[in-house]
């Protein structure tokens, strides 16, 4: 089997409200999926989500190849970009190519990526993540009942920027997740997408733990920061989670290294081949991974055959227009299929129809820093985060 050929599409993501964080928020709820097709003479097409810039170059690297050497042809476009392709876009175009040859893999196999990765266990347990933080009151708690009927007894919220409303949420996000779990107490996760500095980490978490038991918050400081995240591990009660910005083995080990990081996270935009690499750096110093992601369907399937998986992240309860996945929630978990591969198909025609929808990419959104990120006097800020 060789692989023979590329596609690239975007599709998009329609929240059907504003999702977004401290950083910014896609106020019509509509982002963009960027989603690549391998091709391979035997017939078979894999499929992986992200990126595709430089792509030209990094396909070149693995054109021709038998894509069942997906390990070796991961480290073969690493080497291929190696001025480039260990941050940013360029490593996630490297880590959708890396998705759809595990996709190949397991097809040719006949088997669900999970059980050729020598998963025993199709449940991978879930956290809700709503991308919440413009959500007024009633839309959060509607939002949040939503993941509570498919039995989600976790959540992460968005925030950062005010810390009594950022403890008021958690109290509504609990008092939704308790009442459907019959008094069982939920877990509580606090994501504020790098907009602290490290005191500032240390008088916010402390003061939302007078009233409420923090599982974890996550990316308080800047992500490469390990001193920092030492500084407010140190100082909190709640575990301290991050790295799904963080790409290659090498910027996780600085972390490891100081203790700065007590649940290892790795996003799905950064491949399979990546998460598994972490996930075994992070079980030789006895900690946990957690993936990130709207469609994390490939680190689901990575997540059944590792042995330190504590919990994936659950967006939204839809897949981006165009795609299927065979997967589905229930019982606080996802449930993946036997469907060969991934189980994620791409309906080209509905991607193709719906190109007129797709938001400039340049438009606004979390992904853009703010100017005062990180910089601001008090925690508390009396505008909301930026809008498209």
């Amino acid at each position: 089997m060789r692989i023979t050929g590329l596609r690239t599409l975007t599709t998009i993501h329609d929240w059907g409200r504003p999702v977004g964080d401290a950083n910014g928020v896609y106020a019509d709820g509509v982002v963009r999926v960027p989603i690549v097709v391998v091709e391979t003479d035997a017939g078979i097409s894999g499929v992986g989500l992200g990126p595709h810039v430089e792509i030209e170059s990094v396909f070149s690297a693995i054109e021709g190849e038998d894509p069942r050497s997906v390990t070796a042809l991961y480290d073969r476009m690493q080497r291929r970009m190696f001025k480039a392709g260990h941050a940013g876009a360029v490593f996630g175009t490297i880590g959708a190519l890396d998705t759809a040859l595990w996709d190949i893999k397991a097809q040719a196999a006949g088997e669900p990526l999970w059980r050729l990765l020598g998963g025993r266990d199709r449940r991978v347990p879930a956290y809700a993540s709503a991308l919440d933080i413009a959500l007024d009151d009633d839309e959060f708690v509607s939002v949040y009942q939503e993941y509570a009927d498919r039995g989600l007894r976790a959540a992460k919220i968005k925030g950062g920027l005010d810390v009594e409303h950022d403890t008021y949420r958690l109290g509504l996000v609990r008092d939704v997740l308790a009442k459907a779990g019959r008094g069982t107490r939920p877990s509580l996760m606090l994501d504020v997408n790098e907009t602290w500095t490290r005191k500032q980490a240390v008088r916010y978490v402390s003061e939302i733990e007078r009233t409420h038991d923090l599982t974890w918050i996550e990316e308080p400081v800047r992500r490469w920061d390990a001193e920092g995240h030492a500084v407010v591990g140190r100082g909190i009660r709640a575990s301290v989670a991050t790295g799904e910005n963080l790409t290659g083995l090498e910027q996780h080990r600085s972390l490891i290294a100081a203790g700065a990081v007590d649940v290892v996270q790795t996003a799905a935009v950064w491949g399979i081949t990546h998460f598994l690499r972490v996930a075994t750096l992070a079980h030789a110093h006895d900690l946990p991974v957690s993936p990130i992601g709207t469609t994390p369907l490939g680190l689901l399937h990575a997540a059944t055959s590792v042995p330190n998986h504590l919990v994936s992240e659950l967006q939204d309860l839809r897949p981006p227009l165009g795609v299927s996945v065979d997967a589905h929630v229930e019982g606080g978990a996802y449930v993946l299929g036997d469907t060969p591969g991934l189980g994620l198909r791409v309906d080209e025609e509905a991607v193709a129809a719906a190109k007129h929808l797709l938001p400039h990419p340049l438009s606004g959104g979390s992904h853009i820093r703010p100017d005062r990120a990180g910089h601001r006097l008090h925690v508390v800020e009396p505008d909301a985060p930026v809008t498209a």
